[in-house]
């Protein structure tokens, strides 16, 4: 969602590219540039007033460094006050909510109708599943029989329990007894959906605050729609005002909001932004750092974050399996296809290549069904193979006639299934590597997506595109460069010389 903003920050920075050290002059037209980009991003007017003035007085004092490139001077200081936005004084940006294990641990969530408050019930019950803690969902909207069943099918779903009752059952009765189950069961995390509000004026709170004053949930999170702008941040401060929240939740992040209500929350209400969902499955769901948000917005990406996200869909004794073909030379196009399909276990590939530093600006214009249609592609031409041919993948990169079997059986052309086991080979160069190097799988995975092609050659300037890897094995030497250079090239030779030619119509000498 941050992707247009990003645009116009970029544009403002390589405009100072060519300067030789930051003035008045040239600050002055750049901090006008950066707030119209803030402002076009539905971002408070006095936040970016306020914002504006702190970048220029550190800009312009004695914190700049001689010597030391103007855009990279205003990239930092930009940074850090995107971060102070985002996060206040003296909190800590990465520990605003916690579980605390032993106790009953209860939350309320507050919303209003359609900003997807159930949905983020679920979502926030299969986060802390994966924590070790034993949530369950407690359903409180008595007004909306639907939202009692969405809750139950989520729970279904998700194998978590939800304590229901009937719609005349007085709010605060189904939270006692929900409580009363939780402790009987073990369960040590309470999620209270309450019931969506239409507008916050025509509603009484009275429910609200009687759950607030008799349970005293340990936190109180509002659920907000991202999509909406400044209204998820008025929100936020009327639900602040009446009955008292600790946090936000926005929701929609990974749509074409303009990211206004992400930068402007803290600052105006107080309040720090909590969790961010990203997308419609249930475990699109992200702690949000304000740090890791403003490098995003910046272009300098968030191996952090990618990290995270690896470590929770890779299992260990695989990795560990995967690192001794890598090393070994054994890897197969079987493996390659495990790797694809953990991949997507970690959420759209646009946006894990756009967690790369770099990456993001290149990415801006591909769409992200295309990217999974085009794996898609590669999958279907693996498997068009024989179990001899995945396992040994060399078969296929020295026999012509299996390449062309295995384009007839995919549907695909024959220029692809050659740039498939082209890019397959230097991939796999590459990995091996990596793989003796500190990064390990990490490393691997960071290569594996940096080195494919699953374009077919057609695709948006991927293959060959260096990536770095995620953890990273050592530098590699000149000589080591020369020798996989020397490789690629003798991979294509062979390729070449294999691929079937048509045959010519000679006419016949009379």
């Amino acid at each position: 969602m941050f992707d247009s903003l990003g645009d116009k920050f970029e544009a403002v920075f390589k405009k100072l590219r060519g300067q030789s050290t930051l003035s008045e002059t040239n600050m002055k037209d750049a901090l006008r540039e950066v707030r119209l980009a803030l402002l076009d991003a539905d971002v408070n007017y006095k936040v970016v007033k306020d914002f504006a003035t702190a970048v220029q007085v550190r800009a312009l004092g004695a914190e700049v460094l001689k010597g030391v490139n103007p855009a990279q001077q205003l990239i930092k200081i930009v940074h850090d006050e995107l971060v102070t936005m985002m996060t206040g004084e003296g909190t800590n940006p990465d520990r605003p909510f916690v579980v605390q294990p032993g106790k009953m641990n209860t939350i309320m969530m507050l919303g209003l109708q359609g900003a997807g408050k159930t949905t983020f019930c679920g979502k926030l019950a299969s986060y802390l599943a994966k924590k070790s803690c034993r949530p369950l969902l407690v359903a409180c909207d008595i007004y909306r029989p639907a939202a009692i069943e969405q809750l139950k099918t989520l729970g279904k779903s998700l194998n978590i329990p939800v304590y229901a009752r009937d719609t005349e059952t007085p709010v605060v009765e189904i939270v006692r007894g929900a409580l009363a189950q939780a402790k009987e069961s073990g369960r040590d995390v309470l999620i209270i959906d309450t019931a969506g509000r239409l507008h916050i004026d025509e509603v009484k709170m009275d429910e609200l605050i009687a759950v607030r004053d008799q349970f005293h949930p340990d936190y109180t999170f509002l659920v907000a729609d991202a999509m909406t702008g400044q209204d998820a941040v008025n929100s936020a401060m009327a639900f602040n005002e009446q009955v008292g929240i600790d946090g936000v939740c926005l929701t929609k992040m990974d749509g074409d909001a303009r990211g206004g209500a992400a930068l402007s929350i803290k600052a105006v209400t107080g309040k720090p932004i909590v969790f961010v969902g990203t997308g419609e499955k249930s475990d699109n769901l992200e702690q949000f750092h304000p740090d890791r948000v403003a490098k995003r917005i910046l272009g300098m990406g968030d191996v952090v974050s990618l990290v995270e996200k690896a470590q929770e869909a890779i299992d260990e004794s695989e990795a560990m399996d995967m690192q001794d073909k890598l090393a070994s030379g054994t890897f197969s196009y079987d493996d390659f296809v495990k790797q694809m399909r953990t991949i997507r276990k970690m959420g759209s590939l646009k946006g894990l290549l756009g967690m790369l530093p770099g990456v993001g600006a290149m990415l801006k214009d591909v769409d992200n069904e295309m990217l999974d249609r085009e794996l898609g592609k590669t999958e279907s031409m693996i498997q068009s193979m024989t179990a001899e041919e995945r396992r040994n993948g060399t078969l296929v990169s020295k026999e012509g006639r299996r390449r062309d079997r295995i384009a007839k059986g995919s549907g695909r052309s024959l220029k692809e299934v050659n740039d498939l086991v082209r890019n397959f080979e230097q991939m796999r160069a590459m990995m091996q590597q990596m793989a003796g190097g500190a990064g390990g799988m990490m490393g691997g995975l960071g290569g594996m997506m940096g080195g494919m092609n699953p374009f077919g050659g057609g695709g948006p300037g991927m293959g060959g595109m260096p990536m770095p890897g995620m953890g990273g094995g050592p530098p590699m030497s000149k000589k080591m460069l020369r020798a996989q250079k020397e490789m690629i090239r003798q991979q294509q030779r062979e390729l070449d010389a294999n691929r079937p030619r048509p045959k010519k119509n000679r006419k016949r000498k009379r």
